[in-house]
This record gives structure tokens, C-alpha cells and sequence, in this order.
């Protein structure tokens, strides 16, 4: 009959290798460790922002996930080459969000508030995928209680200054 250690070891070596091959699969691109974000202003009505700019499929991959809650004035923004259905998840993320689609001219066709984090493993695998209604071509996320403290409704628009 097998001891525990002779079942565990081969397991936790099996294990291992499992992981090492899931990392070294990743491509190279989208490594979250090599993602650095250009930064931009955009204003919301007449609120300024400084935001990290997620313009490719590695920078929106990786978005705010492990970054610590931000403060009011700043975000992220997503940009696309084209207008689409586009959907975000919380997968990884340490604090809740605002969520704010955003069409070619810069007007808003979806908001989504405090939307907690997905952190842990159970999280993780129940978390959820938000999906707007119609196309966009901006996703500006923020921290939780930006739309309600700033009075963003349906009728604000977004101006790009730099990104």
C-alpha cells in the first residue's frame, strides 16, 4: 500500500509541471508583467482625467488588474480600432469599478456602477462579464462612486485631449 508521500509527491510534481507549461504558453505579447500604459487627458463633461491608456490586446488584456484603487481624477480607457460589442470582466482586480461605454463621438451608450472584483479562486470562476447594449468604441473604467459623485447620466460626453 502507498504511503501519503508517494501518492503527494508525483501529484505536486505533476502539478507543477502543469503550471510551468501554462505559463510558458502564454504569448509572449501578452505577459502582464511586460505591459507599461501611455498615459492621456480626457474630460467627461468638464471633469478632467488622467488615464492609462489601454490600446492594444496586451494593454486590454491586463486593463487595472493587481493595480490599488485609484483616485477620482484618474481611470483607464479602453480604445478600439473599430466600433463594437465589447465586454469587460474583474477578473483580478482589488477594488470596485465604474464603468462607462462610450461611442465614436463621444457619447455614452452604457454605464455600469460598482462592480465588485473577481479575487478569489471561486470569485474567479463565477465572476461575470459586463456586455453593453449597443457598439462602442471607448470603455472608460473608474473607481467606484465616480458616476454618482460626479452626476454622470446618459447625457454626458466624453472629450479626448490627448491619447
Amino acid at each position: 500500500m502507498a504511503t501519503r508521500t508517494q501518492i503527494l509527491i508525483p501529484v505536486v510534481i505533476a502539478a507543477a509541471i502543469i503550471g510551468v507549461v501554462g505559463i510558458m504558453s502564454i504569448p509572449s505579447d501578452s505577459k502582464l508583467e511586460s505591459v507599461e500604459f501611455p498615459r492621456g487627458t480626457i474630460k467627461i463633461d468638464d471633469i478632467p482625467l488622467e488615464v492609462q491608456i489601454a490600446d492594444t490586446e496586451p494593454r486590454r488584456v491586463r486593463g487595472l488588474m493587481f493595480q490599488d484603487q485609484l483616485p477620482y481624477n484618474q481611470g483607464m480607457i479602453f480604445v478600439f480600432d473599430k466600433a463594437g460589442i465589447y465586454s469587460l470582466w474583474m477578473l483580478n482586480m482589488q477594488f470596485p469599478l465604474d464603468m462607462i461605454w462610450f461611442d465614436k463621438d463621444g457619447n455614452i451608450i452604457h454605464i455600469e456602477k460598482n462592480i465588485p472584483p473577481c479575487k478569489t479562486a471561486l470569485e474567479t470562476m463565477t465572476c461575470q462579464s459586463i456586455t453593453p447594449d449597443g457598439e462602442s468604441l471607448y470603455i472608460l473604467e473608474v473607481t467606484s462612486g465616480f458616476v454618482d459623485k460626479f452626476h454622470i447620466t446618459k447625457d454626458s460626453k466624453l472629450n479626448i485631449i490627448s491619447i
